[in-house]
């Protein structure tokens, strides 16, 4: 057990672990944490709180770290996680699904996801190389689809040919 950092509860941070803990909706990590808090509380070696809640010793010692330098919700709370800045902003994934909705190129018969990445780079819409896998997951987002039944292209309901069977 670290001596640096040695967690006590005071009696309402009890009250409030107890509560999160028969709380029936509550994250998998945050509970882990609230178990090596009371765990920790109670004496255990980091070695037993291991045993106890198959928390890495890492995960036990950042814990412990947060509570004394911190408070019992900060301790409890997962980090923000900022993500990456998105590779396209509003006008280039408009050019994009705008771009893929035309003809494709001379000699293919549909737009690759490659060649719709080439083609934004070729046009100088992006600054840098854009991926195949950032185009599709664009392309995702949209509820463009040139096979799409909502859009127009076919009828919603196809009428069933076959008297015995149903088609959904």
């Amino acid at each position: 057990m670290s001596e640096k950092h040695i967690v006590t509860l005071t009696g309402d941070e009890v009250v409030q672990i107890e509560m999160l803990l028969r709380k029936g909706k509550t994250a998998a990590r945050r509970l882990k944490r609230a178990n090596v808090l009371r765990y920790a509380d109670e004496g255990y070696t980091d070695a037993e709180i291991h045993d106890l809640t198959n928390a890495s010793i890492a995960t036990i010692e950042r814990v412990r770290t947060k509570f004394v330098r911190g408070e019992l919700q900060w301790a409890l709370a997962d980090e923000s996680r900022t993500g990456a800045p998105a590779k396209l902003d509003g006008k280039q994934e408009a050019f994009l699904v705008a771009l893929a909705c035309t003809t494709p190129p001379a000699g293919h018969t549909y737009w690759t996801m490659q060649l719709l990445a080439d083609r934004l780079v070729k046009l100088q819409i992006v600054e840098h190389q854009v991926s195949a896998e950032t185009v599709r997951r664009t392309l995702k987002k949209t509820n463009s689809s040139r096979g799409c039944t909502s859009n127009g292209v076919f009828p919603k309901s196809v009428p069933n040919l076959s008297g015995a069977w149903k088609m959904c």
